[in-house]
């Protein structure tokens, strides 16, 4: 998968917890530079809750359920999410164990940023950055109020 069909599924996805990232045509190169592709099996965990891990997944093919464990019945079911998506987005602005598990419901292929390669991105094109940063927070933001809408604890 290209780029281009990522940046195309991330900026078509109908979604109100969407990336709403104003990145033009280079600026999506730069970031590019900065992410690395992986292709993931139905069934494998892509991100498992109490791991601690800062990587932030562009989810460019395929669809990904998000679910905790522990929790009373019937409340394990967080979302499905769909191309285009993000995933893993608190790890970008807080060190912590992640608080849900995400696993991939068909073949996938997610584009990830590790906080490393984000650092430095911030170091070298700081414009890039703050919009990443910007968009991530707003999916963050969305989703919060979405989870306190239905009374699930943010824990």
């Amino acid at each position: 998968m290209e780029l281009n069909e990522l940046v195309q599924a991330v900026q078509s996805l109908n979604a109100e917890d969407a990336f709403r990232g104003r990145l033009d045509a280079q600026q999506w190169k730069t970031l590019a530079q900065y992410l690395t592709r992986h292709e993931i099996r139905a069934g494998d965990l892509l991100i498992k809750q109490g791991d601690n891990d800062r990587t932030v997944y562009f989810l460019g093919q395929g669809s990904l359920q998000v679910f905790t464990t522990g929790g009373p019945p019937g409340s394990s079911r967080i979302a499905i999410l769909r191309t285009g998506s993000i995933c893993g987005e608190p790890g970008l602005f807080a060190d912590g164990p992640r608080t849900a598990n995400v696993e991939a419901m068909t073949p996938c292929v997610v584009w990830a940023l590790r906080l490393p390669r984000f650092e430095e991105l911030a170091a070298r094109v700081p414009a890039v950055a703050l919009e990443v940063a910007r968009a991530c927070a707003g999916v963050m933001a969305v989703r919060m109020r979405a989870n306190m809408s239905k009374q699930m604890p943010i824990s």
